[in-house]
């Protein structure tokens, strides 16, 4: 993992740096110039932009796209002390013009070429403003929810490394684009919230491997078919929370990084390293909640889930490219260097089909190219920076990397926002504030009948006082009374008792004195006494007036004891109506509980309706599924479930949840035929989707579906079955899966027994996607593979014709691919089978299908020279030459004529039949 040039050069991989490198600020500029190459002054043209491609705020989940073409910047590494001095009479073969944003290149003393880049950066350009005019833009797209591609392409030695990986230790100055765009996601993101996690990965002769565990060491590329999105999931995935914990991974990945001393760069990277970083956040502008209604206590049925960006970060170090004689590579060293090469060269053949607007990009001829998919052509904003040497010996390698960065700005991709809502997040938030609310609900109602409580129980005593209070005044107001009454009438009694004998004695002594004059002075005496009884009189009536006010006093008291009597059936309607409020909250509780469990079932349904919602979208079906055991029985007796191959699969995703996989394969051995027949229409259906594939295998489906072709004669099983192992051989693990369990012998054998044209395509388009596989070969051909494909060419049915083609076409495609690399020798297995005939044949059928297929085989096998004779013999030359001019595919037609022109046998037949394909 190094970018260093030669001895005494600039060590970028330790962090130490003894070059003329000089720290410059310089504002980042985003305003690209049109370029193009014709002849000496003449430039090329592209549209101009901000560096890292167009932005697009618009769209819900990355459906809307805006074109962003890929970003190209070039970085000048200065001359090293070993160049110093063996170029020191000689000028540096490029100049550049940053303002103009122009590079020139020096062919000899007079005569130059100039080239117009998005960015032009000297020698002196620091790694700061190499971050900001290059990286910093995607980086920023990241954030926003875009996927971004920052990587580095040029000669060995020439400062890739340094300018995408330098951890900047020493001097944080040096930081490169990896550390300094790792900051300002952290800057940016809230890690409560939001998450970041990276995997750091290495491409090393072929093989991807892990470098933050070398256990790890061949991971497998799987693409959507769908979508096309490329993953890797079987990588280290590492969350991220501070700045340490990433430098101390790229610490890591750096230790494990394969590495070479050559006479180019004394510590020559020989892998490609590509950093994942994943960003995931969630918007702060949308609120998952529920709202609740004015005047109800229960919860509104509209929920709206809160919305998450996804952001994808791809940094790619490419190992440099070089030419043996001048690196010196030699052993292993020069393996190492093949293989770098050829991935650099299929990187540059797909820049190329998508620079020229080609109809066929090979993105599948180098996992590199299979790895940057998304970033060529794709969703993603892309920004390269290809690094160049100033020394003129190295002239040749420098033109070449200056023409790879200007068919790259030709490149336009689709940038598109990565939004979705997050329905778990939701489902979690819900149920916490439900649990609040089942608590405050709790603890509302215990603290109302507490309330109650102690309003019925003051009431009672407060009633039992008074009461008592009330009575106690009545006796005590009545006896005094009663006790004053008798007083004043006992002295009324004795007064006047006092007053008869007082008067009595008095007239007894004056009858004895005066004997004759008693009656004469009788009024005179008597008159005394009537004035005492008058008196006594007075004091009666008074008595009876004080008895009278007493009789008063004490009605106004039994008044008041009846109003006292009321106020208590007044507190005992009260009380009767707080029981009656009492029972009205319990309803009303019984009620909000009702309420709780249908927001509970409400709940479930909305994750289930998420799902659906998302696998429907997915496949923009929105067709229903059933959704219980009972349900699913009697489904798969309906004798509407159509086959896999004869209309569109109907999502079964909710019965595959609600029953389970392992009870819709166990009745793959039921005894009833119509049930056997539906569960394997289930399966098949299931196998459809990429997700579900990997749990069919493990829970032993493709056994189950191996043993229905092995043991069952019924034809509709066998084209279901058939149909269900086509899909599952689309992915390259469960293809090595079937060859080992016998699988092609039961196809070829399924192939030769059935008849209907439907069961025979189900059966070759297993057989065909099975020959695409590299490492299955031999063993397919030694099966019976080969012939069985050949052997259903019988039914003449254009769609059987077509798979029987397409297999045909990637058996030979993986046969050059073969030949190439140099491990595949002698003439075509295809061609001993005795397929090469029956394509000639065919070439020239009208169904475009079959038509284009074979054309692609007779490209394929031509490109091998051990076929040449054979096909001469055959006729098959004369069909090339003839696709190579009628073609309606121009990829085809140059694929055609690229190969009859590389051929020397071709050439030599066709010169002595004076035959002209110019």
């Amino acid at each position: 993992m190094s970018a260093s040039s030669g001895t005494g050069a600039v060590n970028y991989r330790n962090g130490t740096q003894r070059g003329s490198l000089r720290t410059q600020s310089s504002n980042s500029t985003s305003a690209g110039q049109k370029s193009s190459l014709k002849s000496k002054s003449v430039l090329r043209k592209s549209s101009p932009a901000a560096l890292g491609g167009g932005s697009s705020k618009g769209g819900s989940g990355g459906d809307a796209g805006v074109p962003g073409r890929v970003r190209v910047a070039v970085r000048l590494r200065p001359r090293n002390g070993e160049e110093m001095i063996a170029d020191a009479d000689f000028a540096d073969c490029v100049e550049l013009q940053p303002e103009l944003k122009r590079l020139k290149l020096r062919k000899n003393n007079w005569d130059t070429d100039t080239f117009e880049f998005d960015e032009v950066l000297t020698e002196y350009s620091s790694q700061k403003r190499v971050y900001e005019v290059v990286a910093k833009p995607v980086v920023e797209g990241v954030l926003d929810g875009y996927n971004g591609t920052i990587m580095a392409y040029g000669q060995t030695g020439t400062g890739k490394t340094y300018t995408l990986g330098q951890l900047g230790e020493e001097d944080v100055a040096d930081r490169g684009i990896m550390v300094r765009a790792m900051e300002d996601i952290l800057a940016e993101v809230s890690l409560e919230m939001d998450s970041i996690s990276v995997s750091y990965l290495q491409l090393y002769m072929e093989t991807v491997q892990d470098l933050l565990d070398p256990a790890n060491d061949n991971i497998a590329i799987v693409e959507d078919p769908k979508s096309g999105d490329v993953s890797l999931p079987g990588a280290t995935l590492v969350d991220i929370r501070d700045q340490q914990s990433f430098l101390e991974l790229l610490q890591l990945g750096e230790a494990h990084r394969f590495a070479a001393n050559t006479k180019l760069n004394t510590e020559s990277s020989r892998s490609h390293a590509i950093l994942m970083v994943n960003v995931r956040r969630s918007l702060k502008t949308r609120d998952g909640l529920p709202s609740e209604s004015s005047g109800n206590s229960h919860m509104t049925k509209t929920l709206k889930p809160p919305v998450v960006r996804k952001g994808k970060l791809v940094v790619v170090d490419l190992a440099g490219s070089e030419r043996i004689n001048k690196s010196g590579s030699e052993g292993h060293t020069l393996e190492e260097a093949k293989s770098i090469n050829l991935s650099l060269s299929a990187l540059g053949k797909c820049i190329n089909a998508l620079a020229e607007n080609s109809s066929h990009v090979p993105f599948r001829d180098s996992k590199l190219t299979r790895l940057l998919r998304d970033s060529f052509g794709g969703t993603a904003r892309t920004s390269l920076v290809i690094t160049i040497g100033p020394s003129p010996r190295h002239r040749g390698e420098t033109t070449s990397t200056i023409m790879f960065g200007q068919r790259a700005m030709k490149v336009e991709n689709m940038v598109k926002l990565k939004e979705e809502f997050d329905y778990k997040s939701l489902s979690r938030r819900l149920e916490v504030q439900l649990d609040n609310l089942i608590e405050e609900n709790e603890r509302q109602q215990k603290a109302f009948v507490d309330e109650i409580e102690r309003i019925t129980v003051e009431a009672h005593n407060q009633i039992s006082e008074a009461e008592k209070r009330y009575a106690n005044a009545l006796e005590e107001e009545k006896l005094r009374y009663q006790n004053d009454y008798m007083e004043s009438i006992k002295k009324l009694e004795e007064n006047w008792s006092k007053n008869q004998k007082k008067l009595a004695a008095e007239r007894f002594a004056l009858g004895e004195k005066n004997g004759l004059d008693i009656t004469s002075n009788g009024n005179r005496s008597i008159a005394p006494a009537l004035e005492e009884v008058s008196e006594l009189k007075m004091l009666l009536q008074k008595e009876a007036q004080l008895k009278m006010a007493a009789e008063e006093e004490v009605n106004r008291l039994q008044h008041q004891l009846a109003e006292l009597k009321k106020v208590e059936v007044s507190g005992n309607s009260e009380i009767m109506r707080l029981h009656k409020m009492l029972e009205n909250e319990t309803q009303q509780k019984e009620k909000l509980e009702g309420e709780i469990a249908t927001l509970h079932t409400q709940l479930l349904q909305l994750s289930l309706t998420a799902d659906e919602t998302r696998r429907n979208l997915e496949k923009h079906g929105s067709e229903k599924n059933s959704g219980a055991l009972d349900s699913f029985m009697s489904q798969l007796r309906l004798p509407q479930i159509q086959d896999p191959g004869n209309a569109e699969k109907q999502p079964v995703a909710r019965l595959f949840e609600q029953v389970g996989l392992q009870r819709i394969l166990s009745l793959l051995e039921a005894e009833d035929a119509d049930v056997r027949i539906h569960a394997v229409k289930v399966v098949a259906n299931l196998a459809a989707e990429e997700a579900n594939q990997q749990q069919i295998v493990e829970a032993g489906g493709l056994t189950s579906l191996l043993m229905l072709l092995r043991n069952t004669e019924d034809e509709t099983i066998h084209r279901v079955a058939a149909g269900a192992i086509a899909n599952l051989a689309m992915n390259e693990t469960n293809q090595e899966l079937i060859m080992d369990q016998g699988g092609i012998g039961l196809l070829s054998s399924t192939a030769a027994n059935a008849q209907d044209p439907q069961t025979l395509r189900m059966v070759a388009g297993a057989i065909a996607n099975l020959c695409g596989n590299d490492k299955l070969q031999t063993k397919l051909r030694s099966e019976g593979g080969i012939a069985a494909l050949l052997g259903m060419v019988r039914c003449g049915h254009p769609d059987v014709l077509a798979q029987v083609a397409r297999g045909i076409a990637n058996f030979a495609k993986c046969e050059s691919r073969a030949s190439t690399q140099g491990t595949k020798r002698g003439k075509s297995l295809l061609i001993e089978d005795g397929a090469l005939s029956w394509i000639v044949q065919n070439a020239k059928t009208e169904t475009s299908a079959i038509r284009r297929h074979i054309e692609l085989a007779l490209c394929h096998l031509a490109q091998h020279e051990g076929n040449a004779k054979e096909m001469v013999k055959e006729g098959a030359m004369w069909e090339l030459v003839r696709i190579s001019r009628d073609c309606s595919r121009e990829d085809i037609r140059s694929l055609a004529h690229r190969t009859l022109t590389s051929s020397p046998t071709f050439l030599t037949e066709l010169r002595r039949l004076r035959v002209d394909i110019r």
